[in-house]
């Protein structure tokens, strides 16, 4: 199963940005998404950003991913 994961850019040069991961930086690929901007959410998928995300989505996207993280304990 392949998973794309809502992230904020932090830094742009040329078609690579930096990104924030949940507190882990990384640096992507945004050729696909040259409308991106610094502080943007994007959606990454095998390091490349896929789509610009607005922040209410993505939040509640981590938020949900955060959950099922937490819930996962739970499962016997």
């Amino acid at each position: 199963m392949c998973l794309a994961v809502p992230v904020k850019i932090t830094f742009i040069a040329g078609d690579q940005a930096d990104v924030d991961i949940g507190g882990v930086g990384r640096r992507v690929s945004i050729a696909l998404t040259p409308e991106a901007r610094i502080g943007d959410y994007v959606l990454l998928h095998t390091g490349y950003a896929i789509n610009v995300l607005d922040e209410a989505e993505a939040k509640e996207t981590l938020d949900l991913l955060e959950r099922l993280v937490a819930a996962e304990g739970n499962v016997i």
